[in-house]
């Protein structure tokens, strides 16, 4: 269970969150969406501990890690999927997926089977350099490292940013897989709308660095969300 308290962050004299809230349960998908320069990408890196925040809290499990370090916060479960994937392109396929290996204990660093059973194409490509994939294929393998981490909590920065249709469905069913299992807390930062409506079970729209808007799948309303992003 994620719980992000009432968190600012600033950048110098730049404001870029303000009074966030939101959570995330395990077997459930939280969906933070928004136009570009709204905030959802520092709100993630905040997450993660990439920026650290003046004041709120962020909670996983009932313990406040909002001072650990992002090496910390990783080792209590925190995988994160980056904005533009940020794979290693010298680096083979299976060398990049064992990047993840860095905050796991000795008998769990190998790779897991969902890793190839969600996304195939993996397995078939272990020996080719990250920066010979295509881009669908570099997203797939960015999840995939996030996955070796077994994380508690998966954080996911716009997914299908410039991903071709027939991976965007890969994606997707990947993340309803993951969901099932009910064991992942999963934050889905998204732009595409139809693919946030169909995975979500809570929304939250955010403009100018704080959230205006919330519903959860029970009373979701996708032309309302639509207007929301658009004000």
């Amino acid at each position: 269970m994620l719980e992000v308290k009432d968190i600012n962050l600033f950048y110098g004299a730049a404001q870029a969150l303000r009074g966030v809230s939101i959570a995330a349960e395990p077997g459930k998908v939280t969906c933070v969406l928004g136009r570009n320069g709204v905030g959802k990408t520092s709100l993630l890196r905040a997450m993660v501990g990439q920026y650290p925040i003046s004041s709120g809290a962020i909670v996983l499990d009932g313990s406040d890690i909002t001072g650990l370090k992002p090496y910390e916060r990783a080792r209590k479960g925190i995988g994160f999927v980056p904005q533009g994937r940020e794979i290693f392109p010298l680096l083979t396929v299976e060398e990049n997926l064992k990047t993840g290996f860095g905050p796991l204990r000795r008998e769990d660093k190998h790779i897991p089977d969902d890793v190839y059973s969600l996304f195939p194409v993996l397995q078939s490509m272990l020996g080719r350099r990250g920066g010979d994939l295509s881009g669908g294929q570099q997203q797939q393998l960015a999840i995939g490292r996030a996955l070796v981490m077994r994380p508690k909590l998966l954080l996911l920065d716009e997914p299908t940013e410039g991903i071709q249709p027939s991976i965007i469905k890969d994606i997707g069913r990947a993340i309803s897989y993951l969901r099932n299992l009910g064991n992942i807390a999963i934050v889905l930062v998204e732009q595409y709308l139809d693919f946030a409506c169909e995975l979500g079970d809570s929304f939250a729209v955010m403009d100018r660095g704080a959230v205006k808007f919330t519903c959860d799948r029970s009373n979701l309303d996708a032309s309302e969300i639509s207007r929301q992003m658009a004000l």
